[in-house]
This record gives structure tokens, sequence and C-alpha cells, in this order.
């Protein structure tokens, strides 16, 4: 047999239609987000092509939730199963309006909770935590063009069930608040302060959380520095923590190499249990689904990954 040169190897006529070129039927880009209905449906953002997407795990198939999304970044279920969605992760002419929703799955009706703080529009709203007595935490970072914030600080907010809004933790308390979960008890706040410049942090920090929806007594649980540090992150039943970090490919001086990335998984007390890796990146986020809550869903990049555990997770609309 010949050799062949596979660079110069075409097709003729009659195969492929004149002009037709491969595209894309349909592709994700950025993955963020993960939430499991109490149905077992997996809804995350495609942040870039600002789409929620759904998983149905049984047949493994993946349909459009909505589109536009506001481009959605962390979602939530609350208590009443009811789909909270952060939006506005891009800046831009269509930056989703920086706001929290909650959309009824039953109706579709989607609710503004809230869209602006003392009259001035979020930053760009990225996760969410929610207590059982109805208490929404959100975090507002900026990780884009900083000259169209209007708020003057980055922060984490409370919404009481009543509506109003609360800022509960600002700078220079914390740099650049990113993901963020409770305790199974609700008695802790966990956030995570990832900066992505230059001697920035890359921690996990913990605070008391009182019934009321008061934060106090801050203390370091976890840091990363130099590597890239936590995004999202969840909890399981005995309260340890699954955070999502690392990085294959460093990104320049700011963001190395040195921690790998995978799910860490850390005790309350911040000792490192160890890690699962993860073959993607960037890591984004994950959360605890399935029937018995030992399945770890994982995005990071395009790719949604899942993990069995042994330990069930705890998500506050499955709690019992």
């Amino acid at each position: 047999m010949p050799a062949i040169d596979f660079h110069k190897v075409g097709l003729p006529g009659g195969f492929v239609a004149p002009q037709a070129a491969v595209a894309p039927a349909t592709m994700t880009a950025f993955l963020e987000g993960p939430a499991v209905a109490a149905n077992g449906d997996v809804y995350f953002s495609d942040i870039i092509n600002n789409r929620i997407l759904k998983l149905d795990p049984p047949t493994g198939r993946f349909t459009i939730f909505r589109q536009p999304s506001g481009r959605t970044n962390g979602l939530l279920f609350d208590p009443q199963g009811r789909l909270l969605a952060c939006e506005g992760n891009e800046f831009g002419p269509n930056d989703g309006n920086r706001r929290i929703t909650r959309t009824d799955l039953r109706t579709g009706q989607v609710e503004v909770l809230t869209d602006r703080f003392e009259g001035k529009r979020y930053n760009a709203p990225n996760d969410l935590a929610a207590c059982s007595n109805g208490q929404i935490f959100f975090t507002d970072p900026c990780y884009g063009d900083r000259s169209t914030m209007e708020l003057d600080h980055e922060s984490v907010y409370r919404i009481d069930p009543g509506g109003r809004v609360t800022r509960v933790i600002t700078q220079p308390q914390i740099e650049r608040p990113n993901g963020i979960a409770l305790s199974p008890d609700e008695r802790t706040l966990y956030v995570v302060d990832s900066c992505a410049v230059p001697g920035g942090a890359r921690k996990i920090w913990a605070f008391d959380l009182s019934p009321d929806g008061q934060v106090s007594n801050q203390r370091l649980v976890f840091d990363f520095a130099p590597g890239r540090g936590g995004d999202g992150l969840c909890v399981d039943r005995q309260g340890h923590l699954y955070v999502a970090a690392g990085i294959y490919r460093p990104r320049g001086p700011h963001e190395t190499a040195d921690v790998p990335p995978g799910i860490y998984v850390l005790s309350p007390d911040g000792s490192l249990q160890g890690r699962i890796p993860v073959p993607e990146d960037v890591l984004t986020n994950c959360t605890f689904g399935g029937e018995d809550l030992k399945t770890l869903y994982i995005t990071a990049g395009k790719t949604l990954f899942t993990v069995r555990t042994e330990v069930p997770g705890w998500v506050v609309h499955r709690r019992g």
C-alpha cells in the first residue's frame, strides 16, 4: 500500500453538498452552577451561550430549559423546590440585568427577587445559598469590566423572606466573594474568596450564622495560594466541604498550576481529606443529586461530570 499524506486528502464531489462546511449542531462553552431538582433533573448554566440546560439522568438526554437565560451563573433550588438563579454573569448589552430570579417549575413564572442595592445595579451575581427559613444569601463579585460597576464594593447579601436585602459581608473583610454554602445545621456560612490577581486571596472563610441571618466570627478554613483557588462548593451530610479548585494550565503569575484541578474535600476545620481528580479545566462548581444524594455533579469547562460518593450530600430542598 503506497504511503498516504493524510494532510492532503480531500473528498471528491458526490459525497458532501457543494460549499458545505462542518458546523457545530450544538455545543457548550462554559458550564457553571449545577443544581438538582427533587425529581433528579440536573439544571446547569451554559454562560457564554446564554442558556440553562437540563439533563435527564436516566436517559442522558439534554434539553434547553431557558434561552436566553440572562447569562445565569449560580443556580440553586430553594426549600420549596423553586429554581433560584444568579443572572448577569457577563457585562455588555445583554448582561442579564444583574439580578436574582426565582422560577416556579410548575407554572414557569419567573420572579425578580432583587436587581439593585441602594438604587445601584449589582456587579455580577455569582452564587447562592438558601436556609430552610427562606433566607437567601448570594455573592456579587466583579470579574469583568470594572468600568461598568455602579457599586463601589464586592459583597455578600442576604434576601429575607419578605424581600428585604441586607449587605452582610463586604470589602475589605473579603476581597472577591465567589462560591457560597451552608453547613447542614445552617449555623455556619462558607464563602470562597477568589481574587485572581497577583497576591489576591485564594481562601475559604467560615462565619457563624445566627437564626436571623447575622454573620460573625470570621475565620480561615483553607488557603489555596498561590495556585488557582476555589470557585463553587457544596457540602455533604457530615459537613465536609467539596470545593471545585485548581487548574492544569497556569494563567500567568496570578494563577499557577500548583493546585491541580479537582474537587478538594475538606473537613469543617479545614483539614484536607483528599482530592477527586477531574480531567478538564476550568472547574467551576459542584452539587449533590441522585435518589440517594450520592451522585456528585461537577461543572468544568465544557463538560458536566459525575462521580459516586460514599457520603450523601446535603441540599436544602431535600433535607431530612
